[in-house]
């Protein structure tokens, strides 16, 4: 008997195939308990793609998990970062001063280093976008007030020793792995595709199960990126996916038809939402969107990839944004 207590998240290591581990490690967020970093065979170390997110006792967790598949931090050779979120990037500075390994990582990363020199900016950001979707200010500032002083979960700086663009191999006893630029959950993530054995290493791109985020404000159309660099993917006739959070899957198409459908049913219900002809905000359209009640755990990953799609609609010319302060919008 639990006595309806959750079990508490630990860093868990396991094989996937012979020269690859899967790294479970634990996150703080309800409804994402742990992600994924993946460490693969190569020469006399290994290379870790992605580090976890940083927060106390974090690198202990990483180090359990590689020990439980014999491994160890002062193995990993290069460091490649998927996209620069902090639940993938976070650990790195500590990563690196233990092993000395080198960083690999998509120059667009502005997305997160704008912030570590201003860390309060961060949460700065977050109560902006609450209030221009539409959350009254009083409920916005209180709920500001707990974010004061909280870390964004990154140790150290964020320092890139080499560009992870389309075509920059890293190599591995598993063979080259080849850099799919693939933007849309974040400017700066890639893919990374082994052609010999049909492998991708996809991030937060392609997850077990549909998932959809998109960074708000940094490109002028994160979902059209995504959609654009699914179509990449697709391409690529992956077999065996390695993803950023859950266990590895091989229906490639099917998660990929299935992103593709969600998208499309979320613009949909976007326009249905302002088809009274009146303008909405992000706040009073999302409930209907998300199918799901906005409130103080979900409110920044809701509305944010409200915003996204509003976006995305304002691009291909069925939307228009007829007001600030908060924004409103309205169908064409």
């Amino acid at each position: 008997m639990t006595g309806g207590r959750a079990a508490k998240e630990l860093g868990r290591g396991e094989r996937v195939v012979p020269g690859a581990w899967r790294l479970r490690l634990p996150l703080p967020w309800p409804g994402v308990p742990h992600g994924n970093a993946w460490a693969v065979a190569a020469g006399d170390g290994i290379v870790l793609f992605d580090t976890g997110m940083h927060q106390p006792g974090s690198l202990a967790h990483l180090e359990r998990a590689l020990d439980m598949v014999h491994l160890r931090l002062e193995l990993v050779r290069h460091v490649v970062i998927t996209h620069a979120h902090v639940d993938h990037c976070g650990q790195t500075t500590p990563v690196v001063l233990r092993s000395g390994a080198d960083v690999w990582a998509h120059p667009a990363h502005g997305h997160l280093t704008k912030w570590l020199a201003n860390p309060e900016g961060y949460w700065e950001r977050g109560i902006e976008i609450a209030l221009q979707s539409g959350l009254p200010e009083a409920t916005v500032r209180k709920a500001a007030e707990g974010l004061k002083g909280r870390e964004i979960g990154i140790a150290g700086g964020f320092d890139v020793d080499h560009e992870l663009v389309d075509g920059v191999v890293v190599q591995t006893d598993l063979g080259p792995f080849t850099t799919v630029e693939t933007p849309g959950h974040a400017p700066s993530h890639v893919c990374l595709f082994n052609a010999e054995r049909r492998m991708l290493i996809s991030g937060d791109h392609l997850l077990g199960r549909v998932s959809l985020f998109f960074d708000f404000g940094y490109t002028p159309d994160p979902v059209g990126e995504f959609l654009e660099s699914l179509s990449r993917i697709e391409d690529l006739d992956a077999r065996l996916v390695l993803s950023g959070h859950g266990r590895t899957f091989t229906d490639v198409q099917g998660h990929i038809n299935a992103n593709r459908k969600l998208v499309a049913e979320r613009l949909a219900r976007t326009e249905e939402a302002l088809g009274d002809g009146e303008p909405h905000t992000a706040m009073e359209i999302a409930p209907h969107v998300m199918e799901t009640p906005i409130d103080a755990t979900n409110a920044s990953w809701l509305l944010t990839e409200q915003l996204c799609f509003l976006r995305r609609l304002e691009v291909l010319g069925r939307v228009e944004k007829v007001d600030t302060d908060p924004d409103r919008f309205r169908l064409v």
